[in-house]
């Protein structure tokens, strides 16, 4: 099934402005084509299909007492002169849209070949209606006017259910409708509240209105529906049908909120270059605290931030938690680091699949975690030695007691070290666990828990993956120390993040 677009479509809607008169019908339509050629939307000409012969009760088919029998009948055009008014239109290039208010009238639309089927406010929830318009091949559009939200959540699962590709219209039933009662916030409403779904806005406001048309283009509305017509001596408009005049300059009002909103609803807007130079003035630059050798591995401690930046110049915009700086050659206090002084690693890339990996293991594992915890991953030799020597470490509380998390990956192992201030205890929640208690080795299962005490040296290692809670006395920075002395001196050794419980969802930041 092809997808069809509803993006930027505006739809002038006849009625009964015609009058009952071919003639005045086709009037009314080059009146729009001459006013509308000029702007980038795509336009539709709007009719309404009524069988009036079915549709109004034979007794009260010549009814004049009530105003909208007598309208319609009054407006009566034949099946020959809609096919006339319809085929005019598209000579002029319009789209083609016609509201079906009966079964019969469905059909028809069908049979000559509409573009799109629409269902008004009044039929929003006419059950039998809506069967046989379902069936209809076309795209829909439908106005949710006087309809409850238990009414569209029942429209909108229903039309989805079938796959019906349509739009759903904000409406209000008034004519013409007071700035009060617009709420155009609707829009935002429907939008949240069904995703993916094309909403658009069917005004019925004063037709002097501009801003309206501009909020609703704003907030997202991809159609947009106005009642059009041609006043002269031997016609007139109701209050709230717009004339050439009116509908040129609200078309003006749309171009402009059109360009002000800048086409990029669903994209980050292009940055240009001048933007960038211009921002780019007003950046610090990285410069060197002290003098530093050749093959330096840098850290924080090493820079200051100041300008004016010099072209090449490392930024503190460039510098991050992931961007690993080595030196190529020797560094001097207070000259600018620029970009060819140093070998660069960015391991953002690294650390997110690590994250994927962990996420993984937790889901399968069935723990549930809380939002927002501080999470650590150790890497002991490197990041790119990870999956062979180091862990990752959620921290859950830490105040004179401590609790942790502690996973490993598969085949990953924690290298052996001991505490002088910080006594401990594994808990093995999932998978499997060898651990190692000054040289002996022990094999836990699930449920098992053991005793760390202080200056015991430990180490464990996991063949599949494991989770293990610590419980412990408060923790301290520095109060592990390792029996491989280059652990204590490898820099940046230590990757902190946030863990976030949606990323077991998928959704990583």
């Amino acid at each position: 099934m092809s997808v069809i677009s509803f993006a930027d479509l505006i739809i002038f809607e006849m009625a009964n402005n015609h009058s009952g008169e071919l003639q005045h019908g086709l009037r009314i339509i080059n009146k729009m084509a001459a006013v509308s050629k000029d702007f980038p939307f795509r336009f539709a000409v709007k009719f309404q299909y009524r069988d009036l012969d079915s549709f109004i009760h034979p007794e009260h088919q010549q009814n004049s007492q009530l105003k909208y029998i007598r309208r319609f009948q009054d407006t009566r055009l034949s099946e020959k002169d809609f096919l006339t008014l319809k085929e005019a239109a598209q000579a002029q290039g319009f789209l083609t849209v016609c509201t079906a208010f009966d079964e019969n009238s469905v059909l028809k639309i069908q049979e000559h070949g509409y573009d799109f089927l629409k269902v008004a406010s009044c039929s929003f929830t006419d059950w039998p209606l809506l069967e046989k318009a379902v069936q209809c091949p076309l795209p829909m559009i439908l106005s949710t006017a006087g309809a409850s939200l238990d009414d569209i959540d029942r429209v909108v699962t229903f039309m989805q259910h079938r796959d019906k590709q349509f739009c759903l219209m904000h409406c209000v039933g008034r004519y013409p409708t007071k700035d009060a009662e617009l709420c155009l916030d609707q829009i935002d409403f429907f939008q949240e509240r069904y995703p993916g779904l094309p909403i658009g806005f069917s005004t019925h406001e004063n037709p002097d209105a501009i801003y309206p048309g501009m909020l609703a283009l704003a907030k997202g509305a991809q159609v947009l529906e106005r009642h059009v017509g041609v006043a002269d001596e031997n016609h007139s408009l109701n209050a709230y049908s717009s004339t050439p005049q009116q509908i040129r300059v609200w078309l003006e009002a749309l171009r402009q909120a059109k360009l002000l909103c800048g086409n990029c609803r669903d994209k980050r807007r292009d940055i240009s270059a001048a933007e960038t130079a211009e921002l780019r003035g007003l950046q610090r630059g990285v410069f060197l605290r002290h003098d530093l050798p050749a093959n330096t591995i840098l850290s924080d401690d090493d820079f200051f931030f100041a300008m004016p930046n010099q072209p090449g110049q490392l930024l503190a915009n460039d510098l991050s938690k992931y961007l690993l700086l080595k030196s190529k050659r020797e560094l001097k206090a207070e000259e600018a680091l620029m970009r060819e002084d140093v070998e660069m690693r960015n391991t953002r890339s690294q650390v997110l699949e690590i994250v994927k990996k962990l996420c993984a293991l937790l889901k399968k594992s069935g723990l549930h975690i809380q939002n927002k915890l501080d999470l650590e991953l150790s890497h002991h030799f490197g990041l790119e030695h990870f999956h062979q020597f180091g862990c990752s470490i959620i921290t859950v509380v830490n105040r004179e007691y401590c609790k942790k998390i502690i996973m490993l990956l598969p085949g990953q192992k924690n290298p052996e070290h001991a505490h002088q201030r910080k006594e401990e205890s594994f808990h093995l929640i999932y998978g499997d666990l060898c651990l190692s208690l000054d040289g002996k080795k022990q094999q836990c299962q699930p449920g098992d828990i053991v005793l760390v005490e202080r200056g015991v040296k430990h180490d464990f290692s996991s063949e599949n993956g494991a989770i293990l809670e610590e419980i412990s006395t408060r923790h301290y920075k520095n109060d592990s120390y390792y029996s491989d002395q280059r652990i204590g001196k490898t820099d940046s050794r230590k990757t902190y993040l946030t863990f976030y419980s949606d990323w077991l969802e998928g959704e990583l930041r």
